[in-house]
């Protein structure tokens, strides 16, 4: 090979590798509720995972017959702890050590679990004063049993947000910004990330005279203008008010997992339809596989959709009973993976 085309070569490998080293790609994940009395037994679900590929699953509660399914899959857990118990977990390390024990270390050697969060969505709220607590007491039974590369963090909704326009004015509420600075020095002290709820439908169905289909749905032309970042989704836009808020909390390294966001098939027309549900979840899919935020456009972050099912039992009825990717019998309400 001449001198020429070696070189070539070696500029083509170093340029490949660059990219690598800088890809913001990150993972997706489906959540797995169980609000339903009529869904497939969770062996069924674990085996649907498997046939589409989906790498990633979010348990909101530790629910034993789904754990025992994952045995030996290699799919990346993230489980959740009942808000019903962070009191008692923030209070006691002897609890946390027992739900440790039962729920975690009993599975240890063929289920991956990747994340535990403590509580959903109760910052703000009456049991967010627990969520600190909570959170360091299951990390010291996690390393009481040499586990602590399971990372503890808890899940935030966008009311957690006060100011939230334009991007890089998101802030947390005044009476949530004790707490999640605690939240934050935890996960700064162990490399963990917070993981955030963000839902685009909401805030489109709330507010379309404002906010256009295109520019919820990852397909807006025309741009978004803060300062010298441009954005041309919601999705983005929302992501970034957290990492924001974050950095005015003393948190500017604290990463972001989007622990939920969807669209809904149907309850809410004509914001709803499967039409639109397929559009957001497929852009939100291509968006975490091929680029961060430009906030923090070389930062890896993964997602989890919401939801695997629709789910009968949730409430109100309507939109929320209609979040799923599958029917109860587990056709596709879309084509999607």
């Amino acid at each position: 090979m001449e001198a020429k085309g070696i070189i070539t070569m070696l500029a083509l490998a170093m340029f490949v590798a660059h990219q690598l080293s800088v890809t913001s790609a990150g993972r997706i994940g489906v959540c797995y509720g169980t609000v339903a009395d009529n869904l497939p037994s969770p062996q069924e679900v674990i085996n649907l995972y498997k046939k589409y590929g989906i790498q990633m699953m979010r348990l909101f509660a530790p629910t034993p017959e789904i754990l025992e399914a994952l045995r030996g899959t290699g799919i990346l857990v993230s489980v959740g702890v009942e808000n019903e118990d962070l009191k008692v977990l923030s209070s006691s390390q002897e609890s946390a050590n027992s739900w440790v024990a039962t729920h975690i270390v009993l599975y240890k050697d063929n289920v991956t679990f990747g994340w535990i969060s403590a509580g959903n969505e109760v910052i703000p709220g009456t049991l967010a004063q627990y969520v600190p607590g909570a959170m360091t007491n299951i990390y010291n039974a996690l390393v009481n049993v040499s586990l602590d590369q399971i990372k503890v963090t808890t899940v935030v909704p966008a009311s957690a947000l006060g100011t939230t326009y334009p991007p890089s004015a998101g802030a947390f509420k005044d009476e949530v910004v004790d707490v999640m600075t605690q939240v934050s020095k935890f996960l700064q002290s162990h490399g963990a990330t917070l993981m955030v709820n963000v839902y685009p439908y909401f805030a489109y169905a709330e507010n379309s005279a404002d906010i256009s289909l295109p520019y919820a749905q990852f397909a807006a032309d025309k741009p978004i203008v803060d300062g010298n970042l441009s954005y041309y989704s919601l999705y983005a836009a929302m992501v970034d008010c957290f990492n924001a808020a974050l950095e005015k909390i003393g948190a500017p390294d604290v990463a972001v997992v989007v622990s939920e966001s969807g669209w809904p098939s149907a309850g809410n027309e004509p914001y709803t339809s499967v039409a639109n549900a397929k559009a957001y979840n497929a852009n939100l899919i291509k968006s975490v596989l091929s680029e961060g935020t430009p906030r923090r456009p070389n930062q890896q972050y993964d997602a989890f959709l919401f939801a695997m099912f629709n789910e009968d039992l949730k409430m109100p009825a309507g939109v929320e009973q209609n979040f799923g990717l599958f029917y109860p019998n587990m056709d596709p309400v879309y084509p999607l993976f």
